[in-house]
């Protein structure tokens, strides 16, 4: 008898732990997941291993595609620092959220998507690059960098201390907050959304100390357009300033120093690339400097005695070899960076139930027709990197070819998180796809538009359509031209097929679905008109201050 009732015990006794470990369960399935959202700044795809790795090997980052999926017809809507970055945090195209250009300031009367995070109950913070605003809403905590901020020994501002100085490089400082956020505040009770920012791979590019040296010795593959000539383009490929030859800062971009420069009798526009030089050295410590001179000193002594004798064609190369040395240099701490956040995600039990982004504001060119910067809505520039990593709902090693924008990011977070998503953003929640629920997406075609001309690289005012197969772009305000380009079968995007007759129907049929577009989006000639007045005024302000020194 007495075994009888011992039985009964233990049967009671494992069925009690099992039901306790079942709601356990289901009590941890129901979760909101936690959000990490990093962004880098200029990143291009081309730059990340998991897309092409004859530049630079990530690994880091490539864990997130490994473990997660990779978008490989991820965009933005314009392609600019701060229109991108308020794409993002509103779920608004540019035109309606106001900030279309890096001129205006951020109109703080839009909802941002970490402001509902927060009246969610999330836990918020956000470390790194916003570039616009010094006080971000919705978050709980922040330390961001003012503007564009600065690579060596930055300064931020804080929520609680206002502005301050940390010593040492921008990525590792940005990791440094982020991991102490993570592990001295961050409440177990809370899920969290985490904006992780970096400054790096933004122009000027300035390398860690620790990886100056090893990238500077590198030699990297010339894209097949590095001398494009735009035969049969229109006049924003032939009229744009941002050939590497041509228009890159000599000083700030290529490391040549300002007395080299005087030297050969290297022109500088109004003082620029001595101003572009000496600002990040003036807040090197001597040590820095040192570790700095210890390598771009002998490559200016090589240069001057090379450049006198160099054709245009050896200049070009030359530059292209230095852009890429520094600029891929500044993403080699990145990805170690990245690596060290997953790390600990991993190490305390947070991996499995945290939706995990990398992405960038944008892309970039990377020699590709001879040019750095991003702004076209060709494909260097319009495509960005996206990798999600959520190993409770996302299936490793997952490649996706839809076309997705950073205007989904914000309902896709707050899809994600079963927060409502108000009714005027305008992005689409990217969930079906990570569920592979692939019925309940419908997306055939992405709009986009850039505003900011005349201005800065000259890139003229454009709008698009843009479908896996085709692109159809209208340049206006100053010119009046169409460009088509068939994707599939010109992916460098050489051909404008506009005129070509066997393209009729096409053209015809992208026209129809652009004007459809534009009506979904409301976006109209009639709005485009106010933002042209509206900016030229801006311009006339601020060349009248220029000129009267006010």
């Amino acid at each position: 008898m007495f075994r009888a009732y011992l039985s009964t015990i233990i049967i009671c006794s494992f069925f009690a732990v099992s039901c306790a470990n079942k709601a356990g369960q289901q009590q941890e399935e129901a979760k909101q997941p936690n959000i990490l959202f990093i962004m880098s700044d200029d990143h291009a795809y081309q730059a990340i291993s998991a897309y092409q790795d004859h530049l630079i090997n990530t690994p880091n980052i490539d864990r997130i595609a490994k473990e997660g999926m990779r978008f490989d017809n991820a965009c933005v809507t314009n392609s600019i620092c701060a229109p991108s970055r308020a794409v993002i945090l509103t779920g608004k195209h540019s035109h309606i959220n106001g900030k279309t250009d890096n001129h205006f300031p951020f109109d703080t009367s839009n909802v941002t998507f970490p402001q509902l995070f927060q009246q969610a109950g999330y836990q918020t913070a956000m470390f790194g690059k916003l570039h616009f605003g010094n006080a971000p809403k919705g978050f709980d905590e922040y330390k961001i960098l003012p503007g564009q901020g600065a690579y060596y020994n930055p300064t931020f501002i804080t929520k609680t201390e206002g502005k301050k100085d940390f010593p040492g490089y921008v990525t590792d400082i940005i990791t440094d907050m982020t991991l102490n956020w993570l592990d001295k505040e961050r409440k177990e009770d809370q899920p969290f959304m985490l904006m992780y920012l970096h400054k790096a791979p933004h122009r000027e590019w300035l390398p860690a100390e620790r990886h100056i040296a090893e990238y500077a010795n590198k030699t990297f593959p010339e894209p097949a357009s590095l001398f494009d000539d735009y035969e049969g383009r229109g006049t924003a490929a032939h009229t744009a300033e941002m050939n590497i030859l041509e228009h890159m800062n000599w000083a700030g971009d290529s490391k040549i120093y300002p007395e080299v420069m005087d030297e050969l009798g290297i022109p500088d526009a109004s003082g620029w690339d001595h101003k572009a030089f000496n600002r990040e050295r003036k807040r090197m410590t001597d040590e820095q400097k040192a570790n700095w001179d210890k390598v771009y000193k002998p490559m200016n002594e090589a240069f001057k005695k090379n450049f006198p004798n160099m054709t245009r064609e050896e200049k070009m190369k030359w530059r292209y070899q230095r852009y890429m040395q520094d600029y891929l240099g500044t993403i080699a701490a990145v990805d170690e960076n990245v690596g060290r956040v997953l790390d600990y995600l991993d190490e305390h039990g947070l991996a499995e139930n945290t939706l995990v982004v990398y992405t960038s504001d944008q892309g970039f060119y990377l020699g590709e027709h001879g040019w750095f910067d991003k702004r076209f809505a060709y494909n260097e520039s319009f495509k960005t990197p996206l990798l999600m990593r959520w190993p409770k709902e996302i299936k490793a090693g997952t490649v996706r070819n839809e076309m997705v924008q950073n205007l989904d990011f914000a309902q896709t977070f707050l899809d994600a998180a079963g927060i409502d998503q108000p009714q005027d953003m305008q992005g689409e929640s990217l969930m079906p796809l990570l569920t592979g629920n692939d019925q309940d997406w419908d997306r055939d075609a992405v709009y986009y538009h850039y505003y900011e001309y005349p201005s800065i690289h000259m890139v003229k005012r454009h709008y698009a359509i843009i479908t896996q197969k085709y692109k159809l772009i209208h340049f206006y305000y100053d010119v009046d031209e169409w460009e088509l380009y068939d994707r599939e079968k010109d992916p460098q995007e050489l051909t404008n097929q506009y005129n070509n007759p066997e393209y009729a129907s096409v053209v015809e049929s992208l026209k129809g679905q652009l004007d459809e577009l534009r009506v979904k989006y409301k976006d109209s000639n009639e709005l485009n008109q106010a933002y042209i007045d509206k900016y030229l005024k801006k311009v006339s302000e601020f060349r009248y201050n220029v000129k009267t020194g006010k």
